[in-house]
């Protein structure tokens, strides 16, 4: 079921853009593009709850919470979830568009590595794996006529791990890896929902979440195929640009005090 429904219809999106652009790296940064594109809703409804969560957060009510129960963790975590309860509000909200990429981060490494096919029955599975109905769509020629495709993109092979090999030195440096990590951590801070109590069980969520993330990106773009590298930051950069299009990146949260970003956010807010 998971083949038949995410890594062939991936695969198949893949060789389709790559029929068009002849490119395969371009390819993964177009078929990027229309993923975000694709769950913009999910990103809506995350700044949505976003900003309920700075307003709950300015409250007198929160606030009173949190004197009352400053003692007593356990009742004070159990008043916070019946205010999110009651005012309908996601505490995790803000940890939403980084989740939900992981079965689409899967789906889409399988793709890649599927599309760069290396023996020649892995050719012939993912030929039979092409849609009849783009078997011929591309004026150029046939997809299968395609295969086996070009995985060179810049200096790297998409089909391997990526290094840079600096003369002197006995190992390659993961440029990639080190890229996938600093903006997934940029994306992930500046859209993340600046917290009235910065200790506070979801303030520490969402910061142990803007460690985990980066650091598990970085493994996965050490050890697996380069195009997965490409996609994640093809995805944090378009990310970002879409938060700040609509003015809710909190800038704050890199170069200064989240904690009195509250006010400021707000405002930019419609």
């Amino acid at each position: 079921m998971w083949d038949l429904l995410i890594v062939t219809p991936f695969t198949n999106i893949l060789l389709f853009i790559y029929a068009l652009i002849g490119n395969f790296g371009i390819s993964i940064i177009l078929f990027t593009l229309l993923i975000r594109i694709a769950t913009h809703p999910i990103m809506a409804k995350q700044i949505k709850s976003g900003a309920a969560m700075q307003e709950l957060m300015a409250s007198e009510e929160w606030k009173k919470i949190q004197e009352k129960y400053k003692n007593d963790k356990e009742k004070l975590a159990q008043e916070q979830m019946r205010i999110y309860q009651e005012r309908g509000i996601n505490p995790f909200g803000s940890c939403l568009p980084t989740l939900i990429q992981l079965p689409i981060l899967i789906g889409f490494y399988q793709g890649i590595v599927r599309a760069i096919s290396a023996t020649p029955m892995q050719m012939i599975d993912l030929v039979r794996g092409i849609y009849p109905w783009l078997e011929n769509i591309t004026a150029k020629a046939s997809l299968s006529a395609l295969i086996p495709i070009n995985s060179q993109f810049l200096w790297m092979d998409l089909g391997q791990p990526e290094r840079v090999i600096i003369p002197g030195l006995a190992f390659g440096i993961p440029v990639l890896a080190i890229i996938v990590a600093l903006t997934t951590y940029i994306q992930t801070k500046l859209t993340m929902t600046p917290p009235a109590n910065p200790n506070d069980q979801t303030a520490i969520m969402n910061q142990q979440m803007s460690i985990m993330m980066p650091l598990m990106l970085f493994y996965f773009s050490l050890n697996f195929a380069s195009g997965l590298a490409v996609y994640l930051i093809a995805s944090n950069i378009i990310g970002i640009l879409q938060y700040a299009a609509l003015g809710k990146v909190n800038w704050s949260n890199l170069f200064g005090n989240p904690a009195q970003s509250t006010t400021p956010a707000k405002k930019t807010g419609k």
